[in-house]
């Protein structure tokens, strides 16, 4: 059940880690020099904001119509 959830929600989860990394790049390399900035100030913040974003990307590029079948 659980190996049935991650096949069919693959996508998303690679968007995850993707923009997770990708969050946590942009505070390393580009952040926030002043410490005010909400998101880039820290690198816990900027890794879940990515993380959320890629999710949320990712999720947009998903086929199938499981989800969408009435039965």
């Amino acid at each position: 059940m659980v190996k049935a959830f991650f096949k069919k929600n693959w996508l998303t989860f690679a968007g995850l880690a993707i923009g997770a990394i990708g969050g946590f790049l942009y505070w390393k390399y580009v952040g926030c020099t002043t410490g005010t900035c909400p998101i880039t100030s820290s690198p816990v913040n900027s890794t879940l904001w990515g993380a959320l974003i890629g999710g949320l990307l990712f999720n947009l590029f998903k086929t199938g119509s499981e989800s969408k079948k009435i039965n």
